[in-house]
């Protein structure tokens, strides 16, 4: 989370878990195999010596035609922006960390503002059934976005544990948290796992790591597909592997990243990225957030120019994970089998 983004978490609480120890819960917080450690000292050193590269905000866009309202066969995708994403198959649709608002914050005037239209239009969207929320943080958990998908369409909210009570406070009345490796079964064939995730969490001044953090395996007819939220690189892809398997396409951030000795240890470069995706054993992965709200140091066009750098070095070819284009639409056909 960038500079703006940090001040701006003097907004309300996320309220928080109460529950077992357990192997990543003390009774109070949540925390990571391997910690996330950063002193206010470090935040002031980032501030004295950033390389701040300039954004250009885009102001005239025209998405592509909006997705389908439903998708029965097969399975398609849709990067919306930053770590929002349409997944729908056989019959379901399904929305990640979704977010439409201009500022990635709790205030309409402050905080990361938004450098590019969505790739869909939230009144272009189609029947919302599920929401999945990866964590806390405002540029993953939008406040008016979650308000306007529970007036309009009334879907499940999936969440880590310890953020019902927002949800519910926010207008959602279908909620399930979820703690690592918790299974949720959905509608039609579908099912999502909550997996482990290497960040941490907050939203007000005394509630960090009050709620948990998590990616998501959604299990669907013609493959999974796994949405890694937020995270930095950690030996939990491994794990995710050996538990789950392989999956059909990983969604996994590319962005926010700079400099390395600040975000190394919550977000992925696009170097990180393509070796999670390798430990995964992912046949295909797209990039996520990235190029929408500028959270960190490196330019607008970095992450893209890199991944591919990151993919040619790894000897992948450029199909085997691709930077997408706002509102750019994927599909997948079912395997025919022999």
């Amino acid at each position: 989370m960038g500079l703006t983004a940090a001040l701006a978490t003097a907004g309300c609480s996320s309220y928080g878990y109460k529950g077992p120890v357990s192997d990543h819960f003390d009774g109070e917080r949540f925390y990571n195999a391997e910690p996330i450690e950063h002193e206010f000292g470090d935040l002031l050193r980032w501030i004295r010596t950033r390389d701040n590269h300039p954004w250009e905000r885009v102001e005239g866009f025209t998405p592509p035609a909006p997705p389908p309202a439903r998708v029965t066969e097969g399975l398609t995708v849709t990067w919306i922006n930053h770590a929002t994403v349409l997944i729908q198959s056989d019959g379901v649709n399904i929305l990640t960390d979704p977010i439409f608002s201009e500022r990635a914050s709790p205030f309409s005037w402050l905080g990361p503002r938004r450098y590019h239209p969505p790739g869909v239009a939230f009144e272009d969207l189609p029947p919302i059934d599920v929401v999945l929320i990866s964590h806390a943080h405002y540029d993953h958990l939008d406040r008016p976005t979650v308000a306007r998908l529970a007036e309009r369409f009334d879907p499940l909210f999936i969440a880590g544990l310890g953020l019902e009570s927002w949800l519910r406070d926010t207008g959602a009345t279908r909620v399930v948290t979820a703690d690592w490796w918790d299974t949720v079964d959905l509608p039609a064939a579908l099912s999502v796992v909550a997996a482990p995730a290497r960040h941490w969490s907050r939203r007000g001044v005394f509630d960090r790591n009050r709620t948990l953090w998590v990616s998501y395996w959604i299990n669907t007819p013609v493959g999974a597909v796994y949405f890694a939220g937020d995270t930095g690189m950690a030996p939990h892809f491994d794990a995710i592997a050996a538990r789950l398997g392989a999956p059909r396409l990983a969604l996994l951030p590319i962005g926010a990243y700079e400099p390395r000795w600040f975000m190394e240890q919550q977000h992925m470069n696009p170097a990180d990225a393509v070796a999670a995706h390798q430990a995964l054993g992912a046949e295909q992965s797209i990039g996520i957030h990235f190029g929408t709200f500028k959270l960190s140091d490196e330019g607008q066009q970095a992450p893209a120019r890199a991944l591919a750098t990151a993919v040619e070095d790894a000897g992948l070819v450029a199909e085997d994970f691709i930077a997408p284009e706002f509102g750019q639409r994927f599909e997948f056909e079912a395997r025919i089998e022999r």
